[in-house]
C-alpha cells in the first residue's frame, strides 16, 4: 500500500510546471517597456486653436507651450509666470538641445502673451518657434 501512494506522489510532482522563470521574464519585459516608452508632455490646458489655410506635422523634441483666453501661460502643466518663460525654456533646453516651441494660443487670447513667448524663445537661443492651429 505504501508504494501505491509514493508512485502516485512521485507522479504528481514530476507533472507540475514552474512558473516562477516564466513570470521573471514577464516582469523584465514590463521593465523594459515602461523604461524604454516615450512620454508625451502637454502644455496644462486645453485651448481652442485658430484655424488655418497650412498645417504642418510637426514631431521631435517639443516645448508646448499654452496660452488661455484670459492670457495665461502653462507650460508642462504649470501656470507659470511671463517673466520665467525664458529660464523654463532653457531649463528644457539643457535636457535637449535641439528642441522647438509649439506655440498654442487660444484664438481669443491676446498677441502680447505670444509676443513675450517668442521675445524669451529668442532670447533663449531657440530657432524653431511654430504656432499652432487647426486646419
Amino acid at each position: 500500500m505504501k508504494s501505491g501512494l509514493m508512485k502516485k506522489k512521485e507522479q504528481e510532482e514530476a507533472g507540475e510546471i514552474d512558473l516562477t522563470p516564466m513570470l521573471d521574464v514577464v516582469f523584465i519585459l514590463l521593465i523594459f517597456f515602461i523604461v524604454t516608452s516615450v512620454f508625451v508632455t502637454e502644455a496644462g490646458i486645453d485651448v481652442s486653436k485658430p484655424e488655418a489655410s497650412t498645417v504642418e506635422d510637426t514631431s521631435g523634441d517639443l516645448i508646448l507651450i499654452a496660452i488661455g483666453p484670459a492670457g495665461d501661460i502653462w507650460i508642462d502643466g504649470d501656470q507659470i509666470d511671463p517673466r520665467f518663460i525664458r529660464s523654463r525654456f532653457e531649463l528644457r533646453l539643457a535636457d535637449a538641445p535641439n528642441s522647438a516651441v509649439i506655440i498654442q494660443a487660444d484664438q481669443n487670447a491676446n498677441n502680447e502673451q505670444v509676443m513675450l513667448i517668442l521675445e524669451a524663445a529668442r532670447d533663449a537661443n531657440i530657432e524653431d518657434v511654430r504656432i499652432s492651429a487647426e486646419a
